[in-house]
């Protein structure tokens, strides 16, 4: 915390004053920058015209994130980071919006009406998931494709 406080250019009882620690210092950063991805998905969301569009916009955004957002990142710190109320309720809010953008997309037809939307979502985001492990931006496309493919109506 003294270091913390000495690049900062904060004294260390304003520090203490709003932080008990290092880990609540990274657990703030990290709900800013939640919220940040999130808005930023809003935006993403905001600029389509179309349902399906919009719920395609999104998960291509959403992809981005996470592909660009892992590397280098040390395990114990994201483990750490992606535990807790705060990250639960984070991981809440996005599956909310997703499966709001699923429901809209059903009602127009843009997304198949046989499995609720809430389910639909939490697949979406499991399959996503490993857009923080590909390699290459193609292969990133490949999965969002694949994803919004198993999303279609059945023929």
């Amino acid at each position: 915390m003294s270091r913390i406080a000495e690049e900062t250019g904060i004294g260390r009882a304003t520090l203490y004053k709003y932080f008990l620690d290092v880990e609540s210092i990274l657990v703030a950063w990290h709900d800013r920058h939640v919220n940040a991805h999130l808005e930023q998905l809003t935006q993403v969301r905001d600029r389509a015209a179309r349902a399906g569009e919009r719920l395609e916009a999104v998960l291509n955004a959403y992809t981005h994130i996470l592909n660009s957002g892992g590397r280098g990142q040390v395990p114990e710190l994201r483990a750490l980071l992606h535990q807790g109320e705060n990250f639960a309720q984070a991981r809440q809010r996005l599956h909310d919006f997703i499966r709001e953008l699923v429901a809209e997309g059903a009602a127009s037809g843009d997304v198949r009406q046989d499995v609720a939307p809430d389910e639909l979502a939490s697949y979406c985001l499991h399959a996503l998931e490993a857009a923080s492990s590909l390699r290459s931006e193609a292969a990133v496309r490949r999965l969002v494709g694949m994803t919004l493919a198993g999303l279609r109506p059945p023929r």
